[in-house]
């Protein structure tokens, strides 16, 4: 676990999410030797909240997994404050469903995915997509998950 780290958890869902030492193993491994100190808050919400702050915040419709906010904080002020991650819990189950993965496995992805997001790390061109994909699929290795990009295998019923 990065030594450094604060990690404040807020389970506002009423859903069954995973147990805090986990999720700050998950987010203490993304961060890495990237920042010698990092504060960092976890609110795990409802899909209608999920929906309410991604359609204030990114303009669109819906619920989603993950949605990471950096504090915006002027460069010459000196603080471990990197922002807020705020994830859906049943997105995050459907999605492993669907993706017939691990639901641990996806949790740690998401959380993964929201941390290299406070970190600076964005996903819009394709090579920050690849070099993103490339981080997280190493870190969930070494925390002993499997690759998170691997191509679903749609299931199929024989005639």
């Amino acid at each position: 676990m990065h030594a450094n780290a604060t990690i404040d958890i807020d389970n506002a869902s009423g859903e069954e999410a995973p147990e805090p030492p986990s999720i700050r193993r998950w987010i203490s491994a993304a961060l890495g030797d990237d920042k010698p100190e990092a504060e960092i808050s976890v609110r795990i919400v409802s899909a209608d909240e999920s929906a309410e702050l991604n359609q204030r915040y990114r303009g669109k419709q819906g619920p989603t997994n993950v949605l990471s906010f950096a504090a915006d904080i002027p460069d010459f002020v000196e603080t471990s404050l990197l922002g807020d991650i705020v994830i859906c819990a049943a997105i995050v189950r459907r999605e492993a469903a669907q993706q017939h993965k691990a639901l641990e496995a996806h949790w740690a992805h998401m959380l993964v995915h929201g941390t290299l997001h406070l970190l600076g790390h964005d996903h819009i061109e394709e090579v920050d997509a690849e070099n993103m994909e490339a981080l997280e699929t190493a870190t969930l290795g070494e925390l002993g998950f499997p690759p998170p990009y691997l191509p679903i295998v749609e299931e199929t019923t024989s005639p």
